[in-house]
């Protein structure tokens, strides 16, 4: 693939999919709501988080890559300990506001706490304990503990795709495999008695690919090349995976399930899911629609959504806990539903906007970044 020399101009398509994929995870944390009939986890075995990864790896290799192109080993480290920290630091943060949420709401309302309960059997001081350890991940506050582990990991990543490509490819789908074969190749949850609910062991096989995108889209102006015939692949395996999955009642059609599929396995990323993700992948990168509508000034609330992703994945954590315990309390009607995502993604692109200003600088000759 050649060097990973970081390309100078930002890639708007990146920035747009991450936005989306941040906004689906919104949607989809909110078990009830209406509109989650209608994200990536209905078409096909993937979902928002299998994006958000894939982009994850990419947007490593450009921000982190390009600091070790530019600055060398410890400055590239020194950035990475710091964006490690800053996502542990996050994550803390949530732990801390989800307890105090749901223990303040079930005081108030009698809601059943029962995503924090094991924490508070333990105690709160036992139960902070092990979240500060990452051994304690309720529901929905899963992500971010495999993005420090992913971050973390990075440099080895880089090193491997400077030295060979397609070994360190090859490394990180065997260690992929390992998972799928033996699931119980994970990290601990002690409190909630489980396993991490997405095996980094398994997902750095997604965000090591993403890093090979960079690589490769790299030399070629940022475009994927397109290899005859594989267009057409990727779009039969969407259409497979849409079949086989897709609400067709939940939607008030007929049923087009005409065969049934075991669900893939999220938690090791099962072959169809990353399959799935893939083709997606592909067809988006290789698509000149795609390419055109990221420069047009409409979704441009969506890209500053992607352009900070931390921040905006924090908030939009808290309102999806916010949307489940109205949801919880005062049932699911439409005009509840319109409030919730209305609120949501007003908040969202109004964070995605005032955060946005402070990246307003002029554009400079060498490489730039991509956060995430």
């Amino acid at each position: 693939m050649g060097s990973p020399r970081i390309p100078s101009r930002r890639d708007a398509r990146v920035d747009l999919l991450r936005g989306i994929a941040l906004l689906t995870i919104f949607v989809d944390h909110i078990p009830g709501n209406l509109l989650g009939n209608l994200t990536f986890r209905n078409f096909g075995f993937s979902d928002a988080a299998e994006l958000f990864v894939v982009l994850a790896g990419f947007s490593s290799m450009m921000a982190y890559g390009g600091a070790f192109e530019r600055d060398g080993a410890v400055p590239g480290l020194r950035r990475i300990a710091v964006r490690c920290l800053r996502i542990y630091l996050v994550q803390m943060g949530l732990l801390a506001a989800t307890i105090g949420i749901i223990w303040l709401w079930n005081r108030q309302f009698g809601i059943d706490g029962e995503s924090i309960q094991p924490l508070l059997d333990r105690g709160m001081r036992s139960g902070m304990a092990h979240g500060l350890i990452l051994e304690a991940l309720p529901a929905y506050l899963d992500i971010l503990p495999l993005y420090v582990v992913l971050i973390a990991i990075f440099p080895i990543v880089y090193l491997l795709m400077r030295w060979n490509a397609a070994v360190a490819l090859a490394l990180s789908a065997g260690l992929w495999l390992v998972t799928n074969f033996y699931p119980t190749f994970n990290l601990p949850n002690t409190v909630y008695d489980r396993l991490w609910f997405l095996d980094p062991f398994a997902w750095q096989f997604l965000f090591t690919i993403g890093t090979g995108l960079a690589m490769l889209m790299r030399r070629r102006d940022g475009r994927l090349p397109i290899v005859p015939g594989l267009r057409a692949i990727a779009w039969a395996y969407m259409l497979f995976a849409l079949i086989a999955t897709a609400p067709w009642r939940i939607w008030g059609l007929w049923d087009y399930q005409l065969f049934v599929v075991p669900m893939a396995e999220k938690a090791v990323l099962a072959p169809l899911r990353l399959l799935n993700i893939l083709a997606f992948v592909y067809l988006a990168l290789t698509s000149d629609w795609l390419r055109a509508v990221a420069v047009r000034p409409f979704v441009a609330p969506i890209i500053a959504c992607g352009k900070h992703s931390l921040e905006v994945f924090a908030v939009g954590t808290v309102l999806s806990l916010m949307g489940r315990l109205l949801f919880e309390t005062f049932g699911t009607p439409l005009s509840l539903q319109l409030v919730i995502n209305g609120v949501g993604f007003v908040v969202l692109f109004w964070l995605g906007w005032v955060l946005e200003p402070s990246r307003r600088v002029p554009v400079p000759k060498g490489p730039i970044h991509h956060g995430i």
